[in-house]
């Protein structure tokens, strides 16, 4: 006697995941460019730098909700929730950083948030997303998944 097959793994976990990973990566990006411009010269952009910061920190806290949605009831790998525990904790350390006006930390750290930044994203991207319900296979009786592709039937 074989089990029913188990249901499949919802797939709005790992969409919301590559949604808040790429908006990370775009405002990561910007907050690159805004430093940049202030570094330049134009003073006005340390207060839209700030600004971007405050942003970025909100959308980190929505990763780490949706990281631990795409573990648990997602079943999905648990890199994603212990990646965006550490970028949590560095952006915090960064916005520390920046507030206290240390800009040897603030720049390293800012450089390693980036990459740890793109990593979830080309992380997220590369996650296969779940078969949708509707396109499951029928189970034939055998307890066993078809494999990919399937026999062919030949018609006579």
């Amino acid at each position: 006697m074989s089990s029913p097959p188990a249901a499949a793994a919802p797939r709005w976990p790992l969409i919301l995941l590559r949604t808040t990973a790429t908006t990370l990566a775009v405002l990561a990006l910007l907050q690159v460019m805004l430093a940049g411009s202030f570094l330049n010269g134009t003073y006005e952009s340390l207060k839209d730098h700030e600004g971007n910061a405050m942003t970025l920190a909100t959308v980190v806290l929505c990763q780490l909700v949706v990281a631990a949605l795409v573990r648990r009831p997602g079943r999905g790998p648990l890199w994603p929730l212990w990646t965006t525990a550490v970028l949590t904790v560095a952006v915090v350390g960064q916005i520390a950083a920046g507030y206290a006006r240390s800009i040897s930390v603030h720049v390293t750290l800012g450089v390693l948030l980036v990459s740890g930044v793109l990593f979830g994203l080309v992380g997220a991207w590369r996650l296969p997303l779940p078969a949708r319900a509707d396109h499951l296979p029928e189970p034939d009786g055998s307890g066993r998944l078809p494999r990919p592709g399937g026999p062919l039937e030949v018609s006579k």
